[in-house]
């Protein structure tokens, strides 16, 4: 075993670093992001293979979230949650946050037409939407 299998590295391949940060379930997720240009760095859509140094600033496209990361470190693979801090830093604005919250309170509330009233499940999800 080598210094480089057991700490961090100096640079990795962007979507390995993705999936390692735990941006990403898998890293053919990462890959795909990738290649459908979600992912962003230097203003230029990213490909999978390009390294990731410390220091750039990775932008990812998540859905309605655009996050932004800077990238301290590589990780020798997929790392825990506690320890992403440690590899990468978050820089992505609340009012990014607050557009994935809205959502997710619009399709709680929001209830097909002719689908009855909300079930007594349904009753209590609302409620903890507004406690």
């Amino acid at each position: 075993m080598t210094d480089s299998d057991s700490g961090p590295s100096d640079s990795a391949r962007l979507d390995k670093w993705l999936w390692g940060v735990r941006i990403f379930k898998t890293r053919a997720l990462a890959t795909e992001a990738c290649r459908a240009g979600a992912v962003v760095m230097g203003d230029h859509p990213a490909k999978p293979a390009r390294a990731v140094r410390g220091g750039e600033t990775v932008v990812v496209q998540q859905g309605l979230v655009t996050r932004t990361l800077r990238v301290v470190a590589a990780p020798p693979g997929r790392i825990g949650a506690k320890r992403v801090a440690e590899f990468c830093e978050e820089l992505t604005p609340p009012a990014e946050w607050a557009k994935a919250r809205e959502l997710r309170v619009q399709q709680t509330l929001s209830r097909a037409p002719g689908a009855g009233r909300p079930t007594k499940r349904d009753r209590r999800s609302i409620d903890r939407l507004f406690d």
